[in-house]
């Protein structure tokens, strides 16, 4: 007796009833495709050649878009089995090149764009979406601020497509329930404008009064769109990604949620939990004690920092007590509040107990503050010298590196670095798979007094924390809002079983 499940109807986002949920495709009929073809043998087939390619990932990363747009049942049976491998090609740190070509390299439309010029018409554009009543959750850019490669207009396009895609093999989202989109505001990327084949508006990007009004018209077209939607933004510069979280979490008609600002916070806090718990033992110094010195004051930083200062607050420490653990350096040095001209977003935790001549040199920073824990979230590639590292390591038994930027050729560090200039003490979260390598090699507490060279390696043990678990926990939330059951132990394996967030 094959199995049928019912899922909810909507339509304009008015509940119509039940109905029974797609069955699997056919197959082919007899004589449109070759006699042996099965779907096992397709399956290796597929792998076989994405394998092939060897190194190449962005070859890799344009055969996945195309198995996608041709058998999407096949790309994320793929996907599924295989998200170790797959996710780093579909995502970070593939993703930035696959933006950076991605006007020479389009081969097919997949999401929607919304571009300066439909204005005051943006709901028919909206509107021409084929699967509207299915949609429940769409990632938003602007392509102002793509990972660390700064504005890339609509070539910005793949990193909506990409985050959509881990939700679906990482979170269980129905394909159709996912929509990216790409805000075409103009670029003010001489690259982009001087490329012939820029698929993107050949203007530069819109003053922030005119794209106000175009965010307003956008937020209020898609609630009435899509009215069970979630709207996620990606990738806005700084100043854009705080000012529109504030602009609409409280008043627009859908839930609004910023992956750079809320996301990644908590994915890094998650991680910082459990290295601070180590640092803390290795130490003997109270959680309380921790501070946290962060390179890059962007949305992400700004964002992770937020999120952090609620493993204080968990502590018992009041907000302000929680704010001064925690420190931020940009390009002109510690922030403080006796700077002029400071950009609002960073006036929250500027420091109001340094008093002396700036400071502008990180390993200076690093002596003045002492910190437990060293943030990268800069993408200034190698800023955490061997120096640095040391010093890091002199101040703490286990010190807490977490080099966050991306893409990888961004990154402050390297994990292999981290380890060997600490002597393996150090707790990353190394960038794109966020792993969380823990006590990699401990000091046994009578070795390490009794002579710096006899040391013993014990338990080595190791932690994945990953942008997909972020992914199935936001699956989850939503899932139980939404739901009296969970899906059946099979739900995975079956795609077209999926049930909608």
């Amino acid at each position: 007796m094959p199995v049928r499940i019912l899922t909810p109807q909507f339509v304009d986002g008015i509940f119509k009833g039940l109905k029974i949920a797609p069955t699997p495709p056919s197959p082919p009929a007899h004589g449109l495709a070759p006699p042996a073809l099965d779907s096992n043998n397709q399956y290796k087939r597929c792998l076989l050649q994405l394998r092939s390619k060897g190194e190449r990932s962005l070859e890799k990363y344009i055969f996945l878009s195309s198995l996608k747009q041709w058998d999407e049942e096949m790309f994320y049976a793929i996907l599924i089995a295989n998200m170790p491998e797959i996710t780093p090609l579909i995502y970070t740190p593939t993703v930035g090149e696959a933006c950076l070509e991605f006007s020479h390299i389009y081969r097919k439309p997949e999401g929607l764009y919304v571009s300066i010029d439909d204005k005051g018409n943006i709901k028919n554009v909206l509107k021409n979406w084929p699967k509207k009543n299915d949609t429940r959750i769409t990632v938003v850019t602007d392509g102002s601020r793509i990972l660390g490669l700064g504005d890339l207009g609509v070539n910005g396009m793949p990193i909506s497509i990409g985050k959509l895609s881990l939700y679906i093999g990482g979170a269980g989202f129905k394909p159709q329930s996912t929509l990216p989109i790409c805000l075409d505001l103009g670029t003010n990327n001489p690259k982009n404008l001087e490329d012939p084949l820029y698929l993107g508006l050949r203007r530069n990007r819109v003053d922030d009064k005119e794209m106000d009004e175009f965010m307003d018209e956008f937020m209020e077209a898609m609630a009435e769109v899509f009215p069970k939607i979630l709207v996620q933004f990606e990738d806005f510069s700084t100043e854009h990604a705080f000012h529109y979280l504030d602009r609409y979490r409280n008043t627009a008609k859908v839930p609004v949620f910023n992956d750079d600002i809320q996301g990644t916070g908590a994915v890094v806090l998650s991680g910082f939990v459990n290295a601070a718990k180590l640092s803390s033992d290795a130490s003997g110094r109270a959680l309380t004690d921790h501070k946290v010195l962060f390179l890059g004051a962007g949305s992400a930083g700004v964002g992770v920092a937020k999120q952090v200062m609620s493993f204080f607050t968990l502590q018992g420490m009041s907000e302000e007590e929680a704010k001064s653990r925690i420190y931020f350096i940009d390009s002109q040095g510690l922030i403080t509040v006796d700077r002029p001209k400071l950009q609002q977003h960073k006036i929250y935790f500027a420091r109001k107990d340094y008093t002396g001549p700036p400071l502008k040199n990180l390993i200076d920073i690093v002596n003045y503050v002492k910190p437990t824990a060293l943030f990268g979230l800069s993408t200034t590639k190698g800023a955490f010298t061997k120096q640095v590292i040391e010093r890091m390591a002199d101040l703490n038994p286990r010190p807490i590196i977490f080099p966050l930027s991306n893409p990888v050729s961004l990154s402050e560090c390297e994990f292999k670095e981290a380890i060997d200039w600490t002597d393996g003490r150090v707790g990353c979260l190394a960038p794109t798979r966020l792993r969380l390598i823990l006590a990699s090699r401990l000091f046994s507490l009578q070795d390490h007094h009794s002579s710096p060279t006899h040391t013993r390696e014990r338990n080595i043990t190791q932690a994945k924390v990953t942008t997909c678990m972020f992914s199935r926990v936001l699956g989850s939330v939503v899932f139980y809002r939404n739901a009296p059951t969970l899906p059946p132990p099979w739900w995975r394996m079956h795609p077209w079983l999926w049930l909608s967030p």
